[in-house]
């Protein structure tokens, strides 16, 4: 019988991988990654094995890990995702730093296009002080962001349906926090690798990508509190667009600030005191 550390290795080459054979033979085993230091040799159930080899299979067509499994970590969250919501990704967690930064004591806040609902949750988790509104266009996203408040007991943040900032009139907010479709529409990127699976709504936003945020930073301003602070998350070549974006929406100490591999991530800016 073929020992754990045998199927492993398999896999690993077979997805040119091995943290993502990791994390699928964990997920088919119902284990942590660190039980396998002490089971390396031990013998894998059969049954087990085809499990995994058709995960393994998924993946080498394509299909992205965090769909396949149905979870993605992000800040301290282990979080449900599904094909209905954007993969949540590590350079995201740089919007939440900065929000975190920004958010005063008692303050609101809202998530447009929450998804998962990864960033809106990250910071409730981190500031039980504040008012926590998150928002989508899907509903189908909503469920699945509701579903991840309620396991994590974070059930105080109140979803809403729609439109960007459309459910929101009469609100008023001290921050205003989106990762939004920001990739041109007709980038090749969309057609390859795990993009191909994740949906395309959450993902591109026009000829230059700016659509979604030229429409978030026009309708912000009347939302947010004096001094109040828009974030937005972008592409790594997008900061000088975003910018100007702001700051034609008539935004001040317009900003951005880039992610650990020194490539502009965020942009932001503030309204009058």
């Amino acid at each position: 019988m073929t020992d754990i550390r045998t199927i492993l290795r398999q896999a690993a080459e077979a997805l040119g991988d091995r943290l993502e054979a990791e994390l699928l033979l964990a997920h088919t085993l119902g284990v942590n990654r660190a039980w396998f230091f002490a089971h390396a040799s031990d013998p894998a159930d059969a049954t087990a094995v085809e499990r995994f080899e058709s995960l393994v299979r998924r993946r080498v067509d394509g299909e992205p890990v965090a769909y396949i499994t149905g979870t993605r970590d992000f800040w301290s969250l282990t979080l449900e995702v599904t094909p209905a919501t954007l993969i949540p990704r590590p350079e995201t967690e740089l919007l939440v730093e900065l929000a975190l930064e920004r958010l005063p004591q008692g303050g609101r806040l809202v998530d447009l296009g929450t998804g998962s609902g990864a960033i809106a949750l990250a910071i409730a988790k981190e500031r039980p002080d504040a008012t926590v509104f998150a928002v989508d266009a899907s509903a189908d996203a909503l469920a699945v962001a509701r579903r991840n408040a309620q396991r994590l007991g974070l059930e105080r943040v109140t979803f809403a349906q729609g439109d960007w900032l459309a459910p929101l009139v009469g609100e008023h907010f001290d921050l205003i926090v989106s990762n939004p479709p920001y990739i041109e529409s007709d980038d090749h990127h969309l057609r390859e690798g795990d993009l191909r699976f994740e949906p395309l709504s959450a993902l591109a936003s026009g000829v230059d990508g700016l659509d979604d945020i030229r429409r978030i930073s026009a309708a912000s301003l009347p939302l947010l509190a004096p001094g109040g602070w828009l974030l937005l998350e972008h592409g790594w070549n997008q900061g000088q667009a975003v910018r100007g974006v702001l700051e034609d929406a008539g935004f001040l100490k317009v900003f951005t600030a880039q992610d650990l591999e020194q490539r502009d991530r965020v942009s932001g800016s503030r309204t009058l005191s």
